[in-house]
């Protein structure tokens, strides 16, 4: 009877770690929208970050708190890797290759991150199974990239794009599985925002912008910039956290296999993108790798 209370309880949790995923998967879209709007990849990602990180600023009624160097210096990581780095790149991906390409290719960040892991943390060896996982979804990484041949094009640009997002996306893993051990997930999330907007400003300025108050007001373009900014990023960010203390990471971290498949769904529905059989394959080997090499990672022995 307990356990099914317990799993009657959860039911709740579990439908919020879906809806994020559903959530995130389709933010893919929404740049997109953006994008075709004519804003640039770094200006949707400071308007993004800036709109979260002031919701995030009210709600913590305007607290400001040094950390110390070291720390200080670990949150400057998390922003640039988990921020600026990442979804400019992500962002800028998507100006080349297709929605379902970048999806598919950034899910590659679990893989990423336990190399990185391995390479950092002793406690973290890649399994042998973990390994075969990896290979799986290097050799469907580059089916999908070199899905149309030999030919360099802006399309393969887009994908090495996506790519590097991943593996910048685990320098900001390991610098957050030292901050998780004194700071709180919405703590943390608000430094990311700040350090993010700080680190993309200098791009910001060299850009020769083109954004005019009549393109901002258009709803397509103010409706997005909300979405991704609320509900993508301060909601999302938070309400996955609540999410996983609850439901625990394994069984959270889940649903994330689900994200580049709505992303296909979704990016095929709305924009009406087709492609053919041999990146279909790269789909299906990238997501049975990151799936199996998730599977059997080692876990570290603290855990």
């Amino acid at each position: 009877m307990g356990q099914t209370g317990r799993g009657h309880s959860d039911f709740w949790y579990h439908v919020a770690a879906f809806a994020m995923i559903l959530v995130w998967g389709i933010s893919f879209l929404n740049t997109r929208v953006l994008l075709d709007a004519g804003l640039t990849p770094t200006e949707i990602f400071v308007a993004r970050f800036t709109i979260a990180y002031v919701s995030l600023l009210v709600i913590s009624r305007f607290k400001v708190r040094y950390t110390g160097w070291r720390d200080e210096l670990l949150f400057v990581v998390c922003g640039i890797a988990g921020g600026s780095a990442y979804f400019i790149a992500e962002n800028t991906a998507l100006e080349y290759t297709l929605i379902s390409d970048v999806a598919v290719l950034v899910s590659i960040a679990p893989l990423t991150t336990a190399l990185m892991g391995a390479i950092f943390y002793r406690d973290e060896r890649i399994t042998l199974l973990t390994g075969v996982g990896m290979v799986i979804a290097f050799i469907g990484s580059v089916l999908l990239a070199l899905k149309d041949g030999f030919v360099w094009g802006d399309s393969i640009l887009g994908d090495m794009l996506a790519v590097l997002a991943a593996f910048v996306w685990a320098f900001y893993s390991m610098a957050l599985k030292k901050l998780n051990r004194t700071y709180t997930t919405l703590f943390i999330t608000r430094k990311l925002f700040f350090y993010g907007i700080l680190s993309a400003l200098p791009l910001l300025l060299m850009e020769d912008t083109q954004i005019s108050m009549t393109t901002l007001k258009q709803p397509e373009v103010w409706g997005n910039l909300l979405y991704l900014g609320l509900i993508c990023s301060m909601a999302a960010y938070f309400i996955w956290g609540i999410t996983v203390k609850r439901i625990g990471a394994v069984r959270a971290s889940n649903y994330f296999y689900l994200s580049p498949i709505i992303s296909m769904i979704a990016a095929a529905i709305w924009f009406g993108e087709r492609t053919n059989a041999v990146a279909y394959i790269g789909c299906i080997l990238i997501l049975t790798g990151v799936i199996m090499a998730e599977k059997f990672k080692r876990k570290p022995a603290n855990q």
